[in-house]
């Protein structure tokens, strides 16, 4: 993926191997929310699929745009919804009638771009879930693969699934396209995972008990 200011990444888009400029309403929609929850930061990090998934390319999502949330990087996906014309034949809901969030901590990282560009990554094997398997992803629910290693990309820490909740700053929103809503993953260990699986735990429980929705690949398990 390549690094892409605010506007190439909304305006010059590649299409038929020609930059065109081509209208975006569901893409204009989110970042205009974007823009109420950070109206500071009008050129965020973006990490944007050199080719798009509509013309060949491997990335799923069309970018993620990532905002400094001051002692954390706040992660917003562009793509699980129409983001350029309506498409769908479902008038309420836009494409998958989601995006996806994440608040990465910020911590005292080897290298730190190596840890958001992990996260990036993340992200688009989540929705490739959605893409391929068809399966949406809604708040308080769970994302165990039976992963033992950790999600940062040294492997190494205790983070290994997530659960899901609703973005408390990404309020669901209308677009031209229908409707999209912020489904926020919190990574979690193995141990909590299990406890959830095990039914010892509920996500609403797990979440009240970690009593924060940012993912720290440094704290200790709960459970």
């Amino acid at each position: 993926m390549g690094l892409f200011d605010k506007f190439k990444k909304k305006n010059e888009l590649l299409d038929n191997e020609q930059n065109e400029e081509i209208e975006a309403p569901g893409w204009d929609a989110i970042d205009k929310l974007c823009d109420k929850v950070y109206p500071t930061q009008k050129n965020p990090k973006h990490y944007g699929a050199m080719i798009k998934w509509r013309l060949g390319g491997n990335d799923l999502l069309d970018g993620i745009s990532v905002y400094d949330g001051g002692d954390y990087w706040h992660f917003i996906t562009y793509g699980l919804s129409e983001l350029y014309e309506k498409e769908s034949e479902d008038k309420e809901w836009s494409g998958y009638g989601m995006e996806f969030t994440l608040k990465l901590k910020k911590d005292h990282y080897e290298n730190e771009e190596d840890e958001i560009r992990c996260i990036c990554g993340i992200l688009q094997s989540i929705a490739r879930i959605t893409f391929t398997q068809g399966e949406l992803f809604n708040a308080y629910e769970y994302l165990y693969t039976g992963q033992t290693t950790g999600i940062d990309s040294k492997g190494t820490s205790n983070i290994t699934g997530f659960i899901t909740i609703p973005d408390d700053k990404f309020v669901e929103i209308n677009t031209p396209n229908g409707k999209v809503r912020f489904v926020e993953f919190i990574g979690v260990t193995d141990n909590e995972l299990r406890a959830i699986q095990n039914k010892e735990y509920s996500v609403i429980e797990l979440l009240e008990k970690l009593n924060t929705d940012v993912t720290s690949y440094t704290r200790s398990s709960i459970v």
